[in-house]
């Protein structure tokens, strides 16, 4: 990565600071989020890539030995068992640079994410309208 860039106000701009072999990776994930979630938009949040959709989904980034992927805690606690074989925080798993990326399991993570956001933006929808009618 260039020396300590910030402020990155693309994801292109994000992924172009990093060396080519990383760039491929990179762009693997996010091909696959943006198939997983077809609606969600992109953005820089945190100077990573983020992409929402009725709220944040997921982020990811590039460090030094792995892609870090960030799906918040429950897109973590969800998928704790597939995600067991790789280093994981509450809200985090590392994918070593050095494996095959698991595309299936982002795949999955995303789709996970993107239903839990869509359920959440239609019960605060329907209480919404419950107030109102009262």
């Amino acid at each position: 990565m260039q020396s300590q860039q910030t402020g990155f106000r693309t994801i292109d701009e994000y992924i172009a600071a990093f060396p080519e072999d990383t760039q491929a990776l990179l762009q693997a994930v996010r091909a696959t989020i943006h198939a997983a979630a077809p609606d969600a938009v992109e953005r820089i949040s945190y100077n990573m890539p983020a992409f929402a959709q009725e709220g944040n989904l997921v982020y990811f980034a590039a460090l030094k030995h792995h892609i870090g992927l960030y799906p918040t805690s429950s897109g973590i606690a969800a998928f704790q068992q597939e995600i067991s074989a790789y280093e994981s925080s509450k809200g985090a798993v590392k994918f070593p640079k050095d494996q095959p990326m698991p595309l299936d399991l982002i795949t999955k993570i995303v789709q996970f994410r993107v239903a839990e956001n869509l359920n959440r933006a239609a019960a605060k929808s329907q209480r919404k309208a419950q107030r109102h009618k009262a």
